[in-house]
């Protein structure tokens, strides 16, 4: 029975305290008994499979003394059966005692959904919603809501004061507001306890619905994805368990970034990849040269799968001989034409080349048998797959259906122009290599190779992917990551105003059919996010003065934030002292700073601060080396997309705008760059600022 709410906010606030050291106990020995547990599985596989799971239960249950094993409580209106009302503390994990009976309720269970959709208008059943402020792991604050009987008298209690703050995430929560607003050092925080309703909607989308999410920046649809890929986990654990979730990135800062999230939920076997490294590890290849813009943008339109299906299909056939098996002592016969017709049927049948290539034997070797009976012998199956190793139909299938590679395939379709149209003759290579084995390949190259392997052999399907910044893959890369959730489903994530590439996407509609889902199936949705919780209102709208020359049919994004944050844009005489200057007051504020300068600008700016002594680290796309203490990180304009800091100095907008090969590439590069900030933006510049920023902010 839960006790009576105290009238002392203090008294209440020590109760709720006194609740977090007993949901910590009791987590602790949860983890002791799962660590006791003797991984006997009956078979040393079994016993390893077993550990294995122990293991990854028990890391699972780890505690992160950072944070509150919850925070947030529900009290549900006692119905006409309940002697009493019902309390539920939500956190990240669920907490039960040694009778089984919770202290914690995951955040993910179905009634836990209240605590993120509950209005007054539709109190879900809640009489009372309350939030913990939290420092250092303590419950240090709590605020509440109420939404069902007495709502009108809602008020939010700050237990340190006694005073009384907002009522609710709709309306204004200081609690929610801060935890938001919260200064951020080191990788991306998960957003559990502050999913707005329509990203719970989201969030909590079934595992059969594909789901293509347009945020505009700060709409929180990177953590919005991350989260549905842990509430997925928790629902449908049994199945994804075997078919598995993929998180896909646009480059190893960003993955590392925000690899944090999903462990901080207790989820720890999800993989996290790039687009370039999933099918680098599909090819076994790697990238060995470079090629102009255009030669990449045309070997990624998505006819290049047509061209790459005619070059792999034409080497089969026709059959211009009969197949002659001998046997014993005598000879079967299969006509050229049966063996067309059997090559003609296989091809229609939609399976990959390898599959069909290997029902081939068996077909001519069942015409085979097919003979022997009617001459009064009587085969059985043995003799049918003896037939079908025989070294007669091994040579025969060999010479009318190939068996081939993809190298060998792509360096012939490289070497001679053979299927493609002439517009894309661009393609095709000077100087071809000797052998396949000797070719160069490109990174747009790899994803050609990925499309013939899976031509060959069908890649396997995840249950799941988590695709983000997916505006700015290419067709042929889309077509890669949608074979991979083929017979699964994928949370779609991007802006089409973040769009960087010069084949980044026009529509979400087109990315979608190149995914292989479509937006007219019932199981395919579009959904769009423009309130920010991220961005401050001062700079998203600095940043939205972009809007209409970069995606004039996007709905402007909308700042929620309580604080509108600091702008400042400094005209300069010398650009890099100016931003060394800029960077150094950013860093008497509090949080992370990121200082986001054109590609070509890292090294001299590098020099710059390390010249005047401001301690920093490299975010270079590779790797993101956040080490303790260091809050400075320097970031070429190419890496910064997906990124977030408390405070950012952007260096010379015309510069990265003018780095890029078309000038509405540039600007949407520079929508990206401005936006990356959570508290304050600083735009330093000498030259002027592109025109659709000048003027005053």
């Amino acid at each position: 029975m839960p006790a009576p709410t105290p009238s002392d906010p203090r008294a209440e606030l020590a109760a709720e305290q006194a609740h977090l050291v007993r949901a910590r106990t009791e987590l602790a020995r949860m983890r002791e008994h799962t660590l006791s547990l003797q991984a006997d599985g009956g078979d040393a596989i079994a016993g390893e499979a077993l550990a294995q799971t122990l293991w990854l239960r028990a890391k699972a249950l780890q505690d992160d003394p950072g944070t509150t094993l919850f925070f947030g409580r529900v009290d549900r209106e006692a119905g006409p059966a309940d002697a009493e009302e019902e309390r539920l503390y939500i956190g990240r994990r669920h907490v039960s005692d040694g009778h089984g009976d919770p202290v914690v309720i995951d955040w993910r269970a179905g009634v836990s959904t209240p605590f993120y959709r509950a209005s007054t208008q539709d109190p879900m059943g809640l009489r009372l919603r309350r939030r913990f402020g939290v420092e250092g792991g303590q419950i240090t604050a709590y605020e509440d809501e109420l939404l069902g009987t007495g709502a009108d008298d809602g008020s939010a209690r700050d237990a340190d004061t006694g005073g009384r703050g907002g009522t609710g995430a709709g309306s204004g929560s200081s609690i929610l507001a801060r935890e938001i607003e919260r200064p951020r050092i080191g990788p991306m925080r998960d957003i559990v306890a502050t999913i707005q309703p329509e990203q719970d909607e989201i969030v909590r989308a079934d595992v059969s619905t594909t789901l293509c999410v347009q945020g505009a920046p700060g709409t929180g649809k990177t953590a919005v994805g991350l989260h549905r890929a842990a509430w997925l986990l928790y629902a449908f654990r049994d199945r994804l368990a075997r078919s598995g979730v993929l998180v896909v990135g646009p480059n190893r800062a960003f993955l590392e970034h925000v690899g944090a999230v999903l462990p901080s939920l207790g989820e720890i076997s999800v993989r996290h990849t790039t687009a370039d490294d999933l099918v680098v590890g599909g090819t076994s290849a790697s990238v060995r040269t470079t090629e102009s813009t255009e030669v990449a943008r045309l070997k990624g339109e998505a006819r290049m799968a047509g061209v790459l299906r005619a070059a792999l299909w034409g080497g089969v056939g026709p059959a211009t001989e009969a197949l002659v098996v001998p046997r014993g002592s005598r000879k079967w016969r299969v006509p050229a034409y049966e063996v067309q017709d059997m090559i003609e049927e296989l091809r229609g049948r939609g399976v990959s080349y390898s599959a069909a290539r290997a029902m081939l034997h068996q077909r001519l070797a069942h015409a085979v048998m097919v003979a022997m009976e009617r001459s009064g012998d009587s085969p059985d199956d043995r003799v049918q797959d003896s037939v079908a190793r025989s070294a007669p139909v091994k040579a025969y299938v060999k010479q009318v259906w190939p068996e081939v590679k993809p190298g060998a395939v792509l360096a012939q379709v490289l070497s001679t122009g053979e299927h493609l149209a002439e517009d894309q003759q661009a393609i095709v290579w000077e100087k071809p290599p000797r052998t396949p084995a000797g070719a160069r390949w490109s990174a747009a190259d790899l994803v050609l190779l990925d499309e013939l392997a899976d031509l060959l052999d069908r890649t396997p399907s995840l249950g799941h992917v988590v695709l983000d910044e997916a505006q700015d893959l290419s067709p042929m890369q889309l077509r890669a990551v949608g074979r991979r959730a083929s017979t699964g489903s994928l949370t779609v994530l991007g802006d089409l105003a973040q769009g960087t590439t010069p084949w980044s996407t026009a529509s979400w509609e087109e990315s979608l059919r190149h995914l292989g889902k479509d937006l007219s199936s019932p199981t395919t949705h579009l959904e769009e996010l423009v309130r920010g919780f991220r961005v401050p209102s001062a700079v998203i709208d600095f940043a939205a003065r972009l809007l209409p020359a970069i995606a004039p049919d996007l709905a402007p994004p909308e700042s929620v934030r309580s604080n509108p944050g600091r702008l400042d844009v400094i005209p300069v005489a010398d650009a890099v002292a100016g931003a060394v200057e800029a960077t150094t007051n950013a860093a008497t504020h509090e949080g992370s700073v990121g200082v986001i300068v054109p590609d070509a600008w890292m090294e001299v700016v590098g020099t710059a601060l390390r010249g005047t002594g401001v301690t920093h680290e490299v975010m270079d796309g590779e790797h993101a080396e956040e080490g303790l203490g260091v809050r400075v990180f320097l970031v070429p304009a190419t890496v910064a997309k997906g990124l977030e800091f408390d405070q950012v100095v952007v260096l010379e907008p015309a510069a990265i705008a003018d780095a890029e090969p078309d000038e509405r590439t540039g600007l949407r590069r520079l929508y990206v760059v401005l936006t990356r900030a959570v508290s304050g933006l600083t735009v330093v510049h000498a030259e002027p600022l592109p025109a659709q920023l000048a003027g005053s902010p």
